[in-house]
């Protein structure tokens, strides 16, 4: 067991968890697309350090490279972001890419020589049949490549967006023949799970050139090995830090680590249990000697330590020897980012308002936002996400690269709008004929009517979707009404107390069906005759022993009373579940009993919640009737009230939701939150049904001259009622309007009448209101003590409730003991008729197997028979040598002896066979007999050449010899052959009686299986469960999951036990006492010691002061001060010099702030002065501009009439211009041409002559 030394409250679902390997902090994926980063430099104060929002989905994936230089991220939608794992950094986002598809699976390997981090991503190719399923699965791999140094020292290795660049990050995708649910990147190899077929495959990645994948399409590759893989699915596989072992688990709960070059299981073990969904995800350890996976329903984490055999040994020193090289690696890294993350500021997240997580799109809205809705208002800055910002930054740049031609757009549109308005303020006032219509000033009209049409069509699609909803929902209401509402006979309610948070709920349930009835009446009737027949049986055997005692049997009857709630099992025939009917748990043996006790233990749960809801229906009614009458009594306080004039909020009662579960199937007008929509025609159909109600109102108020009278003169009512008392008055005389020495005697006398009749009526009335005072406590407390009454009774039904709900359990738990034993009890049928089937077909296999062993034994003995008469033919032909040629010299009957002897050397064949019949072998055994006979015989006759021929041996003699050794070579290969099939035979034989003898020990084994599971399945029967009543106290410890064994148990009584508790306890408590009064000690002996250094630390403290003054130096202030005899003297006279300095320099200062004084009321008059010029001069300006703007005015009447004129004079004047510029320009180049002229005759004068000389 592990205990949690520290928390950090992140107030979020975790949906992943990442740790990094350069720096003591993990990476956290939340349900809200979050990243959290949890600083655990001290193991005891985690803290939130840093925090980043990329998804609008949870964050499924995190990864670290094993260099640990960049953290990776991956959601359920098709954006992968590379994040700088150093605390450096502060966690920046270096960029993201855009995948095919959701990321189903994502792992990483560093290639450390070249720089490079390779990130494998399984994507599900956004194939929508597969969106729905369960468990997500893909076929298509998306293995990119990162250069490590462009991504963390280039700073421009992104867009403008944040996406990586092309050169910086390279893609290859591949596609499977299968989808897998997981897989991870080895060294040029991919290892990934096919659930569907249930095995685990190797993928080799080809060498090509890396490509990108939106533009070619993706490279199919085929499994290079597969082997079996889990028998529940899907499964996750994860690789060792040393690339040599690959763990796998799956829904079975099985760990599972393989080799990964042949796939051999070096380990399996039961992790977690199946029944609760198996595991969730697994994990190495750096050392890959450790495994940690965690469940995905059971709620735990499971560390297991590797124990490998031999032959792991090895690759375990390797991953060892692999973990201290990524030490070393990572030692600098780690003393520079530790310290930084330590120093990093604590992150608080404020807790959620609501106990649900807001609900998140399916993809990032980010990639579908318009330019158009720049100027619309953004959300909160706390959903933003990364993408976001990045896409408003981009947004903002150019919005003011192009800010100056959006405002003189803007600009133009406004001047347009202006025009436009102008003109129809001056439309307006146009005579009737001459104005235009509103619809003429429209620029585009049928971008209008474009416009207008397509909003239309919007609103018929969105009223028809949401039809199309209402229809769906109104369908599915209907469905689930008829399953959960109607069909039930009791409908699920509860009851709640008045005063308290107390709920009681009632057992739903549906009618019985005919089938369940009839079932249940063919039971009781089998029950019913075999109780009479048992009946029958105990009154014959009774009539034959003695009649008990009266005595006796009254006790023999409590007895069994007493013991029949225990044996029974169950507290059912209390709760009203009694059915006579039920076997005794002891005597149930059979499968029919099983299955009839099963029938009946649901007949008396049934009876035990419809007893219950009986009871709660008639604790329901009364609640109503409380409430009614609560009702009642309220009404009454109100009318009390209001005479009475008092204002209070009164409680009043009603029934929740809970009480009246019908409410969830109507719709009150008072839950819909938004304003009813009403169609045109519905506005005026209500308004005239608004009018005829009012006109039927003022016909029924009629002039009724009765009512108008009774109402003017006794307030509605012929009598007068005692409630009205409080507002009676004694009408005052008229009289006392007049001054009081003004009254007569007989007023004197009215007005002491007066004033008793008040007074009479003051009492009266103080006297009825103690009245109804009393009865409004009265009704009050009438109403407490029947609401706490009605809670107690409530407090009785929830006992009765929790008992119910005992026995309802308790023959549940029957039922599910009988339903285990039926199982167990199939099983062992189904596996005895199987054995059963075994021993049958072994038996037959036995006995057609010792028919033909005794056949195939006749057969040997029969041959046994024919090869001795070869041998013994073969014997008589070698005897009988010597006798054929006795008419031959002895010498050369020696000679030929050997001869005759003598065999040719000739190749041997073995055969060999695994044929089961003997007829298989002859034919084999004659080919190879003929073949070597053929080989004899072609031998035989070189041997027969005359030039063998022994010398003085006559032809006819040597002749007679060949045939006669021919004849014994023929002899001896028949013996060969027989004794060859002979040998075949009786191995044949052999083998057939080893496997009779087997097949007989089979049988055997058969038997006794079959034997041992009769006995087993016999004992079973025997032996049920019984399920035994204890009285609460009496079970003192929880049943463990170990298997019971009373073998060495002793039974005590339970005072023995008390005794040995109370001795336990009062020793416990004597040494209690002793650790406190020691604890007491301590605590005396450790204040003993703080004050003696305290006493210590003043004594050292009194020494340095004494030191202090013994080395304290002296300044010329202290010399002088102990020097001067009249010290206090001295100080009064420099005390009065500063006086008199101080003195002197306010008095400057005031004739200092004086002058300034001064000078600001002349400046404060100068400047009235100005103000007064100021204000005349802009008098002048307003009479000027008057002026001007009249002088405007007529300029701007006169001009149209000057204004021709002024043109001719003007394009006259431009002629005469013309005209002199024209003469000018012909004057000036006649000029020039003269000019040149001269230009070029004085030029030719500088030339010299050249002229020839004439000879002499």
């Amino acid at each position: 067991m592990y205990a949690v030394s520290a928390v950090v409250m992140i107030w979020v679902q975790v949906t992943s968890l990442a740790c990094c390997p350069i720096a003591q902090y993990v990476a956290v994926g939340t349900v809200t697309g979050h990243v959290l980063f949890v600083e655990l430099t001290r193991k005891e104060e985690p803290r939130l350090v840093h925090s980043v929002h990329l998804y609008q989905v949870p964050v499924s994936h995190l990864v670290f490279d094993q260099g640990g230089n960049v953290l990776i991220t991956g959601a359920s939608e098709p954006h992968i972001f590379v994040l700088d794992a150093r605390p450096s950094k502060a966690f920046e986002v270096i960029g993201y890419t855009v995948t095919i598809g959701a990321t189903v699976s994502l792992s990483t390997q560093f290639v450390k020589e070249s720089k490079q981090i390779k990130v494998l991503v399984l994507c599900d190719g956004e194939k929508e049949e597969r969106k729905n399923k369960e468990h997500k699965e893909g076929n298509v791999l998306l293995l990119l490549s990162i250069s490590l140094q462009q991504v963390t020292v280039s700073g421009s290795c992104v867009d403008l967006h944040g996406a990586l660049r092309e050169d910086v990050l390279h893609s290859c995708v591949y596609e499977t023949p299968d989808y897998l649910s997981s897989c991870v990147l080895g060294t040029r190899k991919v290892f990934g799970y096919c659930q569907q077929k249930k095995v685990l495959q190797i993928f080799q990645l080809p060498e090509l050139a890396s490509k990108s994948s939106s533009t070619e399409e993706p490279l199919q590759l085929t499994p290079e090995k597969e082997t079996e893989g889990h028998p529940l699915g899907p499964a996750i596989v994860n690789l060792s830090p040393h690339q040599d072992w690959l763990a796998s688990v799956g829904r079975d709960g099985l760990l599972r680590i393989c080799d990964v070059s042949s796939l051999e299981i070096y380990v399996q073990h039961q992790c977690h249990s199946s029944w609760l969904g198996g595991v969730c995800s697994v994990s190495f350890t750096p050392d890959s000697q450790t495994v940690i996976t965690t469940g995905l329903r059971d709620g735990s984490l499971v560390c297991s330590k590797l124990r490998l055999k031999t032959s792991g040994n090895s690759k375990a020193n390797t991953a060892t020897q692999y973990r201290l090289s990524m030490v070393e690696s990572f030692e600098e890294l780690i003393l520079s980012e530790n310290p930084v993350l330590s120093r990093m500021t604590d992150l608080e997240l404020q807790a959620p308002h609501t106990p649900h997580t807001a609900e998140v799109s399916e993809s990032s809205h980010v990639t579908n936002k318009d330019e158009s809705n720049m100027s619309q208002p953004s959300a909160s800055s706390s959903h933003f996400t990364w993408l976001d910002e990045k896409l408003d930054a981009v947004l903002k740049e150019e919005s003011q690269q192009f800010a100056g031609n959006r405002e003189s757009i803007r600009n133009g549109l406004k001047e347009l709008r202006e025009t436009i308005q102008a003109m129809m303020q001056e439309n307006e006032s146009l005579p009737d004929m001459e104005k235009l219509e509103l619809h003429e000033f429209n620029l585009d009209v049928e971008e209008q009517k474009r416009l207008q049409a397509e909003g239309e069509q919007e609103v018929d699609r969105v009223r028809k979707e949401i039809e199309l909803e209402n229809l769906a929902k109104r369908y599915q209401r209907e469905v689930l009404k008829k399953e959960f509402w109607d069909q039930m006979k009791v409908k699920g309610k509860a009851i709640k107390a008045f005063h308290s948070e107390h709920e009681v709920q009632n057992y739903p349930m549906k009618e019985r069906t005919a089938k369940e009835l009839e079932e249940l009446h063919r039971v009781e009737t089998i029950r019913q005759t075999e109780l009479s027949e048992s009946n029958l049986q105990q009154e014959t055997s009774e009539e034959k022993s003695k009649p008990p005692v009266e005595g006796e049997e009254k006790d023999e009857a409590e007895g069994d009373a007493a013991q029949s709630l225990a044996l029974t099992g169950s507290l059912s025939p209390q709760c009203g579940g009694f059915n006579p009917y039920l076997y005794s748990q002891i005597s149930i043996q059979t499968r029919e009993q099983k299955l009839n006790q099963i029938t009946l233990l649901q007949d008396v749960i049934y009876k035990v919640k419809t007893a219950f809801n009986e009871e709660f229906e008639a604790v329901y009614k009364q609640k109503e009737q409380e409430i009614s009458r609560v009702r009642d009594r309220n009404k009454r306080i109100t009318d009390i009230m209001t005479e009475l004039e008092v204002q209070e909020v009164l409680w009043e009662p009603t029934l929740t939701d809970n009480e009246r579960p019908e409410r969830a199937l109507t719709v009150s007008d008072s839950e819909i939150k938004v304003e009813k929509y009403l169609t045109p025609e519905q506005m005026e159909r209500e308004e005239q049904q608004r009018k005829e109600e009012e006109q039927r109102q003022l016909a029924t108020k009629g002039d009724n001259i009765r009512d108008r009278a009774l109402v003017y003169m006794m307030d509605g009512v012929l009598e007068l009622k005692k409630e009205d008392i409080l507002r009676m008055e004694v009408p005052q005389p008229e009289f006392m309007t007049k001054p009081e020495v003004q009254w007569t005697e007989e007023e004197r006398r009215s007005y002491k009448e007066y004033e008793k009749k008040t007074k009479e009526l003051r009492e009266e009335q103080e006297k009825y209101r103690k009245i109804l005072e009393a009865e409004i406590k009265k009704l009050q407390t009438s109403i407490k003590d029947a609401t706490q009454g009605f809670d107690g009774t409530l407090s009785k039904l929830f006992e009765k409730k929790v008992k119910s709900d005992m026995a309802v359990h308790q023959e549940e738990l029957k039922i599910a003991n009988l339903a285990y034993s039926l199982m167990i009890e199939e099983e062992i049928l189904n596996r005895e008729k199987h054995l059963t089937y075994k021993l049958e077909m072994a038996r037959i296999l036995k006995n057609d197997m010792g028919d033909g062993l005794k056949r195939h034994r006749e057969d040997v003995e029969e041959f046994q028979k024919i090869y001795d008469i070869a041998v013994a033919d073969d014997k008589l032909l070698d005897k009988g040598f010597r006798k054929e040629f006795a008419d031959v010299p002895r010498y050369l009957v020696d000679q030929l002896y050997k001869l005759y002897k003598r065999r040719p050397r000739v190749q041997r064949f073995r055969t060999q066979t695994d044929s089961t019949s003997p007829s298989s072998i002859r034919p084999l055994l004659g080919q190879a007999a003929a073949e070597g006979s053929l080989d004899m015989m072609k031998a035989m006759e070189e041997l027969d050449a005359p030039e063998h021929m022994p010398e003085d041996l006559d032809l006819p003699v040597w002749e007679r010899f060949c045939l006669a050794r021919r004849a014994k070579v023929e002899s001896e290969q028949q013996v060969k052959m027989k004794a060859l099939t002979l040998a075949e035979m009786q191995a044949f034989l052999q083998n057939r009686t080893d496997e009779d003898e087997n097949l007989q020990m089979e049988i055997k084994t058969l038997n006794n299986e079959l034997n041992g599971l009769r006995e087993e399945r016999m004992r079973f029967c025997r032996d049920p469960m019984v399920q035994i009543v204890i009285k609460q106290g009496q079970v003192e410890l929880e049943s463990g999951d170990f298997i019971a064994d009373y073998s060495d148990a002793v039974l005590l009584h339970r005072s023995v036990v008390e005794e040995l508790n109370s001795v336990i306890r009062a020793l416990g408590e004597q040494k209690i006492a002793g650790m406190i009064e020691r604890k007491e000690i301590r605590k005396g002996i450790i204040q003993q010691e703080w004050e003696h250094k305290r006493m210590t630390m003043q004594m050292e403290d009194l020494s340095n002061k004494a030191k202090d003054i013994q080395r304290l130096h002296l300044n010329q202030e202290i010399q002088e001060y102990l020097s001067e005899s009249d010290y206090d003297n001295r100080m009064s006279k420099q005390v009065s010099a500063l006086e008199k300095t101080s003195t002197l320099q306010e008095k400057t200062y005031q004739k200092k702030i004086e002058n300034c004084k001064k000078l600001i009321k002349q400046l404060n008059r100068q400047a009235v002065l100005k103000k007064e010029k100021c204000a005349a001069l802009d008098l002048q300006v307003v009479s000027m501009e008057v002026a001007v703007a009249e002088r405007r005015k007529i300029y701007e009447a006169t001009a149209t009439e000057e204004s021709q004129e002024d043109e001719v004079k003007q394009r006259y004047q431009d002629i005469l211009r013309r005209k002199k510029l024209l003469n000018l320009a012909e004057a000036q180049t006649e000029e020039l041409a003269a000019l040149r002229a001269e230009v070029e005759r004085l030029r030719r004068k500088t030339f010299p002559a050249l002229t020839p000389l004439k000879p002499n």
